[in-house]
């Protein structure tokens, strides 16, 4: 289904975030997280996307892989890096035949492997660029309007980490949406006033499509560790942190403190009648599936609240 018609049939969705395997114990462990999952009844999944050589290749044949088991719908990423016209064609077109119906358009990193890699030759440049190429790809094969792909794109309630000018950042989500996106979806963040205000402005900007919130539970101190640094300088409150050093670095308090604020988060967040809540999983369905129960979720796609 289109995610234009899924933000008309469903006032909040839940969907997760997964990445593609490297090896097969990894495969094993995403297959195994999926399949608890599946139970909740997302409204999708996305899959993350690493540009060039074989991250792609995986991406690619995992999405295909999940829509043909028909299960769970698969959201894939799509970003601007180390792509020619030719080779995002080449994308979309396989997505289309495999009657895969949305994509989220990102900007995306060049790898550490492809440091070097000259932008220039890149056919899209910047995320709005591609949501414009996405659209016209739809327009020449026939699509009529948005029922060629559904396109979500990135917002950052902290704000962009390459964009320090929050007055021009703005602008930019914007020039997405104003390209043809159909919702955003946030980076993580463990500030729910942080979310408000991002709303907020994006309201003041003229942005009125749904916004999906990006929640990661913390479940280790390691892992916290990390958030950060694949965030880019995701913020941590201080009563987070005061509860956190309250454990003394006990594996099960960690995770207790962690669940339970991503709970109050969500909770809170649907209370104010949040569109949608996005879990990015790092391939584990645990803290996912607690934080559902705690909210008395079973069911994703019957929430109406």
């Amino acid at each position: 289904m289109h995610v234009a018609d899924i933000f008309e049939s469903q006032r909040t969705t839940f969907s997760f975030e997964f990445f593609p395997p490297k090896t097969p114990e990894a495969a094993e462990q995403l297959f195994a997280a999926m399949s608890e999952l599946e139970a909740l009844k997302p409204t999708f999944v996305s899959i993350t996307y690493g540009a060039g050589g074989s991250t792609r290749e995986l991406t690619n044949d995992l999405v295909v892989r999940i829509k043909k088991a028909g299960h769970i719908e698969p959201y894939p990423h799509l970003t601007c890096v180390c792509h020619s016209e030719a080779e995002l064609r080449g994308i979309l077109e396989r997505y289309a035949q495999a009657g895969i119906r949305n994509i989220i358009a990102l900007g995306g990193d060049v790898p550490v492997a492809l440091q070097g890699h000259d932008r220039s030759k890149d056919r899209c440049r910047f995320a709005a660029d591609l949501v414009a190429f996405i659209k016209k790809f739809d327009e020449q094969r026939g699509a009529s309007g948005r029922r060629g792909f559904g396109i979500g794109v990135a917002g950052y309630p902290e704000g962009h980490p390459a964009t320090p000018n929050r007055v021009k950042e703005m602008d930019y989500l914007k020039a997405k949406v104003d390209a043809g996106a159909d919702y955003i979806v946030t980076q993580l963040f463990f500030d729910n006033h942080d979310f408000y205000d991002f709303r907020d402005r994006c309201a003041l900007a003229g942005i009125s499509v749904p916004i999906v919130a990006g929640i990661m539970p913390v479940t280790s101190i390691s892992g916290m560790n990390r958030m950060a640094e694949m965030a880019l300088g995701a913020r941590f409150p201080a009563p987070l942190q005061r509860a956190l050093n309250r454990t003394n670095g006990d594996p099960d308090s960690v995770r207790r403190v962690g669940i339970h604020w991503a709970t109050e988060q969500c909770r809170d967040l649907l209370d104010h009648r949040v569109r949608g809540i996005h879990f990015y999983t790092l391939n584990r369905s645990t803290a996912t599936r607690e934080v559902f129960l705690n909210l008395g979720v079973k069911d994703a796609q019957g929430l109406l609240v």
